[in-house]
């Protein structure tokens, strides 16, 4: 196993046992799966009712990645690119993204010179970019948070994948 698979794992360890006391506190039933994604660490919380550890749009969610992040970064001084996902919440949207960027994509290669797309968050921005980038075209991410949207171009003006 390599030394990234190894620090991928115990990041994922370490996540998976704070998000193990925090369903314990907040009596929630839930198992916890832990995966390598690419060069990051993968954690979903699954079974029973988790729609509010999700909330409004993944808001609740993305705080849980964050505080899941902080309490990997406590033990092991090192910032954390863990991905947290609840009840399949993020790979759904993430099937979402991938339609809406094929969308622009197809306007772009239509003729449009470029197309913007609706605020997003950086995970969200992410994929797009990713999207875009797979269908061999080039994306930018252009205004200010939390209105920070993607922009998808027929040729290299600039490119900003998060």
């Amino acid at each position: 196993m390599s030394d990234l698979a190894k620090k991928l794992e115990k990041e994922g360890d370490i996540a998976a046992d704070f998000l193990e006391g925090l369903l314990d506190i907040a009596d929630l039933d839930g198992d916890i799966d832990m995966d390598v994604d690419g060069d990051r660490a993968a954690v979903e919380i699954v079974g029973g009712n988790l729609d509010h550890l999700v909330g409004r749009d993944g808001e609740v969610l993305d705080a849980l990645q964050e505080l899941t992040r902080l309490a990997v970064y406590r033990e092991t001084g090192e910032r954390s690119r863990l991905m947290l996902d609840v009840a399949g919440f993020r790979a759904a949207r993430r099937t979402e993204l991938v339609a809406i960027a094929q969308e622009a994509i197809d306007k772009v290669r239509a003729g449009e010179p470029s197309v913007a797309l609706d605020p997003m968050t950086p995970f969200e921005r992410k994929v797009v970019h990713d999207a875009v980038a797979d269908n061999g075209l080039t994306s930018s991410s252009e205004g200010t948070e939390p209105h920070r949207y993607v922009v998808v171009h027929t040729s290299a003006e600039s490119t900003s994948a998060e």
